[in-house]
């Protein structure tokens, strides 16, 4: 088992492709006057890692902090800033420790998200207690102008970009499906070194 591993090399996610055939029409025709394709083939970076909508992830934040919130305040008689306050560590707390075991926590179970790093396992604790000191930066939202297609007026939207964490730590935050997807995937595009 040892030599297995020792002469194996793991890929990364963000190493995956998807192989993908496109018919693309030629200039030519059959004898029969019908068109000839051509078949080519392509590598396309593995994309179901990006579908993920930032509300989900914000929802899913916002369901792990308030069973908290409302226990530091119910319980514990603290004020409602107070509570809130002492939630926010305990949050990160609790979820470095759920993300490093489980690959959830509570509010990212409901919206069936797991957190893989980028060779398809849960983050160690390391990684885990950053990517949640770091999810704060989340929070802050950017703003964009637009113009609404029935009216006209223009309005401002806010987006959440809820990938920053991520992006520092190499992690992915994908649905439970394409958690297991990656996993088959790294597995069987592993290749050996003689």
């Amino acid at each position: 088992m040892k030599d297995y591993h020792k002469n194996c090399i793991e890929l990364k996610i963000s190493e995956l492709k998807e192989s993908k055939t496109i018919r693309r029409p030629t200039k030519a025709f059959d004898k029969s006057g019908n068109r000839i394709y051509e078949e080519l083939q392509y590598d396309f970076p593995f994309r179901e890692i990006q579908n993920l909508f930032g509300s989900e992830r914000l929802f899913s934040k916002i369901i792990d902090i308030l069973p908290l919130f409302l226990i530091l305040h119910v319980f514990f008689h603290f004020e409602l800033l107070h509570s809130f306050l002492y939630a926010i560590p305990a949050v990160i707390i609790s979820g470095t420790i759920l993300e490093t075991i489980f690959g959830s926590t509570l509010g990212k179970k409901i919206f069936d998200l797991k957190v893989i790093d980028d060779f398809g396992r849960f983050p160690n604790f390391s990684k885990s207690l950053k990517r949640n000191l770091l999810c704060l930066i989340n929070l802050f939202p950017s703003f964009y102008d637009f113009q609404s297609k029935s009216s006209g007026v223009w309005l401002t939207g806010v987006n959440f970009n809820m990938q920053l964490n991520n992006k520092f730590c190499k992690t992915y935050v994908v649905k439970s499906k394409v958690a297991e997807k990656i996993k088959e995937m790294l597995n069987s595009e592993r290749f050996f070194t003689i």
